[in-house]
């Protein structure tokens, strides 16, 4: 079994000991010591939440933990029910509630569950207030509230609708054209919440003909449900067999987009973002954000727009704070999460879906020659594995000092410049790795690279 407690939530494989896996003991711990934080914080006992659950088998169970244990705090609880990420992040601030807790372990397999942790502006917290709740949980200083002072439950179905009609209030949302362009569109929703969320937002731009892959919230994730090429064989034998136009894949909790061409070819989950960054950008001039680890494709596509780009270290509360400090009018990470500020700082597939198929309809291309329009990169992505002996901080120094003439940056792990190649090297939160990332316009040299960086890593290791 495993429990992971991390400073932006705790996530776990359900079953087993108390402190081995994610326990009903572990829920209730840190969900009362969440609430504890945000009630100092907010210097008051009265407060609400708004909670929100992915599919999960689990998720019953686990939402009526972290709905009795907020009471018992005195928080009073507005539950979501089957919702998605970005859906109840925007539920915060449309309720103006204190905070909120997302019932989701994202792209983790089914016997995974995660409490993800919002605040009061309906954002993942810092990784400072991350440590205060860890440090909160782990002294288990909470105090649960009197009888006269539980909080109130309530439930509250309409939070999907919500979402999507403030999509369809965007301006560079255009569901009349969409309409019109008449596309046939396959969609994937892995037995999630993106079954409930994506067919309705489908239909309120005027898409009628879907085509429906795994749409029933059942939890019992039919493939890997991380929407990487290797997990999306079906959906590509779907857009071909149908002429689909499209085909749109999200993750359990529908914060992670990928796009399927025409041809039943993979866009490149690298490349949703670019996609969403060039139509924004030629429509709205500005700057835009992504993670280290991410293509630089985007900074292409930027600069082609008068724009500026800009990195952040790696983590969506990272992007979104980088997003916030430059003004970016988009942003987000090169897992094919979305973060359009116009709506919400949050990765968002289904606002990425909307403004993906305007961009379609009002361009009058297809899927394929819009992602041909943009450079090819390759990122090769690898890890490795350290005796804990090691301490890798030492290890992403010493390669520091050995790339000095390059350019460098030591934001988040190290991130080394060849021109138009970089290698990001970054530890791991959660284990003795280091990861590797490496990007260039060839597969080959992509690869080179992370095996030169490996190299220098063992000889570092050997002396």
């Amino acid at each position: 079994m495993t429990l992971i407690k991390s400073i932006s939530g705790i996530r776990g494989t359900i079953g087993g000991q108390a402190g081995e896996g994610l326990s009903p003991v572990d829920i209730v711990k840190f969900t009362s010591a969440f609430a504890a934080f945000i009630q100092q914080e907010k210097n008051k006992q009265n407060i609400t939440f708004v909670i929100g659950r992915d599919g999960r088998i689990s998720g019953e169970m686990v939402n009526n933990l972290v709905a009795g244990s907020l009471m018992g705090m005195g928080v009073d609880v507005v539950d979501g029910g089957l919702s998605t990420t970005p859906t109840i992040e925007m539920a915060v601030t449309e309720l103006k509630a204190d905070g909120g807790i997302i019932l989701t372990a994202s792209h983790n397999p089914e016997q995974w569950n995660a409490l993800k942790l919002l605040n009061g502006k309906g954002e993942f917290i810092s990784a400072e207030d991350g440590a205060e709740v860890l440090k909160i949980a782990a002294n288990e200083s909470f105090t649960f509230a009197e009888v006269h002072k539980l909080g109130k439950y309530q439930k509250d179905n309409s939070f999907i609708d919500k979402h999507i009609k403030k999509i369809l209030e965007l301006k560079l949302v255009d569901a009349e054209a969409i309409k019109k362009a008449n596309f046939r569109v396959a969609i994937d929703c892995v037995n999630s919440t993106g079954g409930i969320a994506i067919p309705a937002l489908l239909e309120a731009l005027g898409v009628n003909k879907i085509d429906k892959l795994y749409c029933k919230p059942t939890g019992i994730f039919p493939h890997n449900p991380e929407p990487l090429p290797e997990n999306l064989g079906e959906i590509s034998e779907v857009v071909k067999k149908y002429n689909s136009d499209i085909g749109f894949v999200v993750d359990p909790d529908v914060d992670r987009l990928a796009i399927i061409t025409e041809n039943g070819d993979m866009f490149g989950e690298e490349y949703t973002l670019v996609a969403m960054a060039d139509y924004i950008l030629q429509n709205k001039k500005g700057n835009t954000v992504s993670n280290l680890s991410s293509t630089r494709a985007l900074g292409d596509v930027t600069e082609k727009h008068g724009g500026k780009y800009y990195a952040s270290a790696v983590g969506e509360v990272n992007v979104v704070a980088k997003m916030k400090e430059v003004k970016a009018v988009i942003g987000g990470e090169g897992n094919g999460g979305v973060i359009y500020p116009e709506l919400h700082y949050g990765r968002d597939a289904l606002v990425g879906i909307a403004l993906f198929l305007t961009y379609m309809a009002k361009t009058g291309k297809k899927c394929s020659a819009i992602r041909n329009s943009y450079p090819n990169y390759f990122i090769s992505k690898n890890k490795i594995e350290l005796h804990p002996e090691f301490v890798i901080e030492d290890i992403l120094t010493e390669i520091q000092e050995k790339y000095k003439k390059n350019p460098i940056n030591s934001e988040d792990g190290v991130k080394i410049e060849f021109d138009k190649e970089w290698v990001h090297l970054r530890k791991s939160n959660t284990e003795p790795i280091i990861r590797i990332y490496s990007e260039s316009n060839s597969e080959a040299t992509a690869e080179h690279l992370a095996k030169k960086l490996i190299e220098d890593i063992k000889d570092i290791l050997r002396t």
